[in-house]
């Protein structure tokens, strides 16, 4: 072993091509930071120049990570445009879930299949779901085609979000990770008013356009990473074949977590909703998927040869473990802050597109500037993750749980809310992410990615089916009590199917409808009524939701008082060379 204090350019740019220097029986390998940031004489680095070429490639990665992200920004924030034209207002949550499902289930074979067929190719076949899955949900007449448009929407963002963040990460040198990262994240921008943009286009031209217009950005993505990416072989993969690379895949294990996943959410989302809790068809899967996430955790340890995620992620194991928790709690109120908003907002604030999609802004890009700063900051404080999280923790507790003062007469108190709930939420949801990345070695980049993004969306997918529970069980019989109250008491409708179906529509904002009920036809002012005890049973209800966010951020505080400090990972260091 021998320590390099310089290497050439020329060298640097064998390496960055995928070459290596080669003297008799001598191989020459390079660090990762010596192929983007080699040493001058004074011995300082030296970034590699920012050409055309490359730049392009930062901007297919770009095209991959916005790609990845917008389905699920733009029809969550249109929920009653779709299911009101399509049906399956009684199971249309499970298109946000079936895509994060996906997502979660995709991601710890990325890096074996970037292995197998290269990077390049996969991000390729991941931009081509997105735009199969944007195709299917556009073109569909019932909502589990739209779901499993979503579904197969869901698999391909899996592949571009984790590919989009892992090659940023391997193209920027490790001390300036964070800024590039943060760049990357900022490219999110045009779509933090996605609300806005997704009421627009279903209230103007129909909901499938959103679908159009997703898929067509994909498309797009697709063309110019096909035209500009071309990453270096991986180094994990050299001198393995074909077969090799497929043995070492957990098949096993990637069926055991996705099927407990799927078996476990299913059960919860079933109780106390559909179905009683104490019902067989709760009970079965509740127990079958704990079951099945046990023999999962019981295999990686100590069945599977090459487990998805290796012991070698375990440099700082306290570190990497508590980081992991956070990000599970963070993916569970980012996703029901994403889902949950425009809804209320919807529901409760008024339907006047260009008002939910305004309402919905603070959130937008509080989550992006809090992403982007707290990247920012790691990069210019060489770590400190621990206060960084800690005060994002705060944020994040503090402003989802502030959320519960929400009443009809006081929107005006929840703009400021809002923005501190979006900067707490964004500055976990993915520096968090990139603290991960800097502690373990850079060949297991993909892997820690593909790992903290997993936990991050099957946080968010078990957090806001809890929360999608807890806002059902507190609706129902607050819809009861005000809507049925008005009706009953103040415009004499005692026909419990007429009241029945009144809870029912409201409970679909489909509002319109509403209006087709005895008693409620042609009188405006009964119509009024029963919408405003429509939007205080909602207010009601909503609050519950924040309530119980307050209990997942204090545990993300906890955990994030106790970590470490990555310092040492950021700092500059001498190469070492192994001949």
């Amino acid at each position: 072993m021998k320590v390099a204090e310089h290497s050439t350019q020329s060298q640097v740019d064998e390496k960055a091509t995928g070459e290596s220097s080669q003297t008799g029986n001598t191989e020459t390998k390079f660090s990762h930071d010596e192929v983007l940031s080699y040493r001058g004489e004074t011995g300082a680095p030296v970034d590699n120049p920012m050409t055309l070429h490359r730049f392009m490639g930062f901007t297919a990665m770009a095209f991959l990570w916005t790609g990845s992200q917008i389905p699920v920004y733009l029809f969550g924030g249109i929920p009653p445009y779709i299911y009101g034209d399509i049906g399956g207002a009684d199971r249309w949550v499970w298109f946000v879930l079936a895509n994060l499902l996906a997502l979660a289930g995709v991601c710890p074979f990325v890096g074996s299949l970037s292995d197998l067929i290269g990077r390049r190719y996969v991000a390729l076949i991941g931009a081509s779901l997105v735009c199969l899955g944007m195709i299917v949900s556009s073109t569909a007449h019932t909502m589990n085609i739209f779901i499993a448009g979503m579904a197969i929407a869901g698999a391909g963002a899996g592949v571009n979000e984790l590919t989009a963040l892992a090659a940023t990460s391997e193209m920027a040198p490790t001390r300036q990770r964070g800024k590039y990262v943060a760049v990357l994240i900022f490219t999110i921008v045009p779509f933090c008013p996605s609300v806005l943009w997704a009421q627009l286009i279903a209230a103007h031209k129909g909901w499938r356009y959103v679908g159009a217009f997703a898929g067509a950005w994909n498309g797009f993505g697709l063309l110019i990473t096909a035209l500009f990416y071309f990453p270096p072989p991986r180094v994990n993969s050299e001198g393995l074949s074909r077969s090799d690379i497929i043995s070492r895949i957990d098949f096993v294990g990637g069926f055991l977590s996705i099927t407990s996943l799927i078996v476990f959410l299913a059960g919860l989302q079933w109780g106390g909703y559909q179905y009683h809790w104490t019902s067989a068809h709760v009970l079965v899967p509740l127990i079958l998927g704990f079951f099945i996430l046990v023999a999962f955790a019981f295999w990686e340890i100590y069945g599977a040869k090459y487990p998805i995620f290796p012991s070698r992620l375990k440099q700082e194991p306290r570190t990497l473990g508590l980081t992991l928790v956070i990000t599970f709690i963070s993916g569970a109120n980012f996703f029901s802050v994403l889902m949950f908003w425009p809804t209320q907002s919807f529901n409760v604030y008024g339907h006047n597109p260009v008002d939910v999609g305004v309402r919905s802004l603070p959130i937008g890009f509080g989550i992006m500037a809090g992403a982007c700063i707290v990247l920012w900051l790691l990069s210019i404080l060489r770590g400190h993750n621990k206060e960084l999280l800690i005060l994002s923790s705060v944020l994040m507790t503090a402003g989802c749980g502030a959320l519960s003062v929400g009443r009809l007469d006081n929107l005006y108190q929840l703009w400021g809310i809002l923005v501190v709930a979006g900067l707490g939420i964004g500055g976990i949801v993915v520096p968090a992410s990139i603290m991960t990345t800097i502690i373990c070695p850079d060949d297991l980049i993909a892997t820690i990615s593909a790992l903290t993004l997993s936990i991050r969306v099957a946080g968010g997918g078990i957090g806001y089916t809890i929360y999608y529970n807890i806002f059902i069980s507190k609706f129902v019989p607050n819809a009861e009590h005000y809507i049925g109250g008005v009706m009953a008491t103040q415009l004499n409708i005692t026909n419990v199917a007429y009241i029945t179906e009144a809870i029912e529509l409201t409970g679909a904002s489909l509002l319109d409808d509403l209006k087709l009920i005895p008693g409620i036809a042609g009188n405006e002012v009964a119509y009024d009524a029963v919408v405003t005890a429509g939007r205080l049973a909602y207010a009601e209800s909503y609050k519950y939701v924040y309530y119980a966010s307050i209990g997942f951020g204090g545990v993300s505080i906890i955990a994030a008082c106790f970590l470490g400090n990555i310092r040492k990972y950021m700092d500059d260091h001498v190469a070492v060379v192994m001949h």
